[in-house]
């Protein structure tokens, strides 16, 4: 198996990782739904459900700018070397991610799980594909490799996040 069909692999098992726990626990919540009653939920407080809408916004926002091409798009300067281009990228996913960090306790454990490992397996597809460059690499062989790897994965891991996301901000809507 060449590299290339190893990074297709780890996409891939990323996002079964993402979605299948994310189905099991969705399963799950709507089975004990069934079976409790209206009275025996506690009642949202008024004050934290713009608190919890607001992290859902921040947390699909992260996941938006964290997409190979949000961050190709952002980042990227004609005459940039591909290991300037990586450390420049990896430097953005960590410190949006730090900079939400404090989200958490308003998104399920669920979806901040999804967003943790979201971010961590864009960054190790950046570094993998990055190591198997040449050092003297221009910057958009990095992109263009990049983008290869997460269009050819099928369905990417950052739309399955956002999926979840965005289900569970409705959720708390209803």
């Amino acid at each position: 198996m060449d590299v290339t069909n190893f990074l297709y692999v780890a996409v891939a098992a990323g996002a079964i990782a993402i979605v299948y726990p994310t189905i099991k626990d969705l399963f799950k919540k709507n089975k004990s739904k069934d079976t409790a009653t209206q009275e025996s939920q506690p009642p949202v407080n008024a004050a934290v459900l713009p608190l919890q809408l607001q992290a859902y916004e921040r947390m699909a926002l992260y996941v938006d700018r964290i997409t190979p091409q949000s961050l190709i798009g952002r980042i990227y300067q004609h005459g940039l070397s591909a290991v300037d281009m990586q450390m420049t990228m990896v430097q953005s996913i960590k410190a949006e991610y730090e900079h939400n960090v404090t989200q958490q306790i308003y998104v399920s454990a669920m979806a901040w799980e999804a967003v943790k490992t979201l971010k961590e397996q864009t960054i190790s597809v950046i570094n993998q594909v990055a190591v198997q460059l040449p050092p003297d690499a221009p910057a958009l062989e990095l992109n263009k490799q990049i983008l290869e790897v997460f269009l050819q994965a099928g369905e990417s891991p950052a739309e399955l996040t956002s999926q979840i996301i965005n289900a569970e901000a409705k959720r708390l809507m209803k």
